[in-house]
């Protein structure tokens, strides 16, 4: 049950060689993804964006604030792969990140503002970074990075994690929701 909460659409799996339309189709998935979850979280209270969506799991404010850096940091992958030759993708240890104050420990009163900022932020890279997908030729789609975590990787594969990390985060939230009956 907690692995089914965890990954409520289940873990990652790469589509190998995907066609134009299946990017395509990802690429969507990303642009809307910021929309989306905005609709997921509005109308939250302070109480349930700290409300943790496992046991032992991050909060809903702290999903938000892991979605807005985790975007900055595909973006400058992406970048970096299409500038350098397979370069090292850095890496960051998201589960520290989202013990720092900014994630956590914000002032009640300032938290939905900064949840909106966090929103406003996803937007904003998603807007380029889609921009930046959509530009991407088939070849420019094989260029590859080295992931610390999940090794060489090319942007096809790396465009596929990206849609389901959206997809990921916010169906813990929904399914929090869910459970909880918010």
């Amino acid at each position: 049950m907690q692995e089914q909460i965890r990954f409520p659409i289940g873990q990652f799996e790469p589509l190998q060689n995907p066609t134009p339309e299946q990017r395509n189709k990802w690429i969507q998935e990303i642009s809307e993804m910021p929309k989306l979850l905005r609709l997921t979280v509005e109308n939250l209270s302070i109480k349930q964006l700290h409300t943790q969506y496992r046991s032992g799991g991050w909060t809903v404010q702290q999903v938000v604030h892991h979605m807005a850096d985790n975007n900055m940091n595909a973006y400058i992958r992406f970048k970096k792969a299409l500038t350098e030759e397979n370069p090292i993708a850095t890496s960051y240890r998201e589960d520290l990140w989202a013990e720092f104050y900014d994630y956590k420990n914000t002032p009640i009163e300032l938290s939905l503002n900064l949840i909106e900022l966090s929103l406003n932020l996803i937007e904003y890279i998603d807007n380029r970074f889609t921009t930046l997908l959509a530009s991407l030729t088939a070849t420019e789609f094989e260029r590859t990075f080295k992931s610390p975590t999940h090794g060489l990787m090319n942007l096809a594969v790396a465009t596929q994690r990206y849609a389901w990390h959206g997809r990921h985060h916010i169906a813990q939230i929904e399914s929090l929701k869910q459970r909880r009956g918010w």
